[in-house]
């Protein structure tokens, strides 16, 4: 009895981080003030960061929370308060709203199918391999972990990129007026 409820509440904690790490990362793309968007991005680094912990692999959950939202983001709100980010007068959202929405109407498709075709087999079925969330973690774990840590060196060498740009860019802004 005791094992089918702490069975239910890892599911349930689950389904609540994942959640909101889904509603946090959504409200980045809305979010209208830089701030915001970097708070949004906390809270889904840290709901990844429990869901680490969920599936059993707390080195790293640790590592999520305190180098993702400890380092990395303290990094990017420095950033963003160094540029000093406005309100712009620009439009909200770009040419690229429509592709951008149909491409998540795909993979949201893809990942919905990829999600059936993962559910239990009935009973008379034989033969079928299913996958869940501890097969893919292991194997996320030993084979793709390294590429989602280079996945954050390319991040940070994109925040440094933009940053050289903004210093050329205002750099020729003040020759001009010069």
């Amino acid at each position: 009895m005791i094992n089918a409820f702490l069975l239910n509440l890892d599911t349930l904690l689950l389904l609540l981080f994942g959640g909101t790490a889904l509603v946090a990362a959504a409200s980045m793309i809305v979010a209208r003030q830089p701030m915001r968007v970097a708070l949004a991005l906390i809270i889904t680094m840290v709901s990844l960061g429990a869901i680490y912990g969920l599936l059993g692999v707390h080195f790293i959950a640790a590592f999520q929370v305190l180098i993702y939202v400890g380092a990395v983001m303290v990094f990017m709100v420095f950033v963003i308060m160094l540029l000093e980010a406005r309100e712009a007068d620009a439009p909200r959202y770009s040419a690229w709203r429509w592709p951008g929405l149909l491409g998540f109407a795909l993979l949201l498709g893809a990942l919905l199918i990829s999600i059936w075709r993962a559910l239990p087999s009935p009973v008379g079925e034989t033969g079928q391999q299913n996958y869940g969330i501890a097969s893919f973690s292991v194997t996320f774990l030993q084979d793709y972990w390294l590429h989602f840590e280079l996945t954050s060196v390319l991040l940070l060498a994109v925040v440094v990129a933009a940053l050289a740009v903004i210093k050329v860019s205002r750099a020729q802004r003040g020759a001009d007026r010069g």
